[in-house]
């Protein structure tokens, strides 16, 4: 019997219709499919789009410009919907076509139909010279309160299964942003019966001028070890395996090739970590992680889990 508190009822995938959102679809479905939760594809009409056309252009042109982006819309859910009933064709489908601001309504729909896990592509179409949906990924990852699943392009051809996922990467710093993902990837890994391969930085390139290297990563180290050993109670009161490892460099660099190595699956890493000089720690690692991983990457927001101790 599982002890962790993290439940999966509502998967919301937002796409436009790119690859890189029918990446994050296909991850998505699994996962639904998986935990037999409900599925919500949500496709939406970006009106700064829009708002660029009608500054240049006649009214007509605004208004053909609109219907092409209505219909891309719609046949971007309608992709979804049918990937969803080949891989899982006793999933329950929720669809909706949206207007404004993509991230915006992303976060709205997610509050208002109480979603638990949002999955979603890092790049999007290109447009305008820019990746849409990494963009809105990007901004996603910054203002939600609940886990992303974050999918690169390189993961378009794989999937999210118990027979697929079995090695679990979950980064902490001890820090309580880092304590939500640990409850979340102990929870991941026991929903795929998959190992979490536990591991901390001892980040030596912090270390000051006149401190003593040798004093500072012995601490460091034993911080790690501190923090390892939360995880590896967690994972004991779920029946999960677990190993530990504390590794010297950069968060980044450290998380990145440990995936490398170790062949993970899946990370699962928080959004904010430890604050310093005015800037969270494990959330610009995370940021790095998402943008260079080849393997899905759940971002767990510190928020998620200051709601539930409330």
């Amino acid at each position: 019997m599982s002890a962790t508190t993290q439940t999966i009822d509502s998967v919301l995938v937002p796409t436009d219709g790119s690859d890189g959102a029918l990446a994050g679809a296909k991850r998505g479905i699994d996962l639904a499919a998986t935990v037999d939760a409900e599925l919500h594809v949500l496709s939406v009409v970006d009106t700064t789009e829009l708002e660029s056309v009608s500054s240049v252009f006649d009214s007509d042109t605004t208004a053909d410009e609109r219907t092409a982006l209505e219909d891309a819309a719609e046949e971007a859910v309608e992709t979804v919907v049918t990937t969803a009933q080949e891989r899982a064709p006793d999933l329950a489908v929720t669809t909706a076509v949206e207007e404004g601001k993509p991230f915006q309504c992303i976060d709205d729909y997610a509050d208002a139909s109480e979603i638990d896990v949002i999955a979603m592509g890092t790049k999007g179409r290109a447009g305008l010279k820019r990746v849409v949906l990494g963009s809105v990924t990007e901004n996603v990852l910054r203002t939600v309160d609940v886990p992303v699943l974050a999918v690169p392009p390189a993961a378009i051809d794989g999937s999210l299964t118990p027979e697929t996922t079995e090695n679990v990467l979950l980064p902490t710093d001890g820090s309580e942003g880092a304590a939500a993902a640990v409850d979340w990837g102990v929870h991941l890994a026991d929903v795929f019966d998959a190992m979490v391969h536990a591991l901390y930085s001892a980040d030596t390139s912090r270390l000051t001028m006149g401190s003593e290297p040798s004093t500072i990563l012995s601490e460091l180290e034993q911080a790690g070890e501190t923090a390892l050993e939360a995880v590896r109670e967690r994972a004991r009161e779920t029946g999960v395996s677990v190993t530990g490892t504390v590794a010297n460099g950069p968060p980044a660099r450290v998380i990145l090739d440990s995936a490398d190595d170790t062949g993970v699956d899946l990370i699962v890493i928080g959004t904010h970590g430890r604050s310093g000089l005015e800037r969270h720690l494990l959330g610009s690692v995370t940021e790095n992680v998402v943008r260079s991983a080849d393997v899905p990457v759940v971002c767990v927001p510190m928020r998620e889990r200051e709601e539930e101790g409330e």
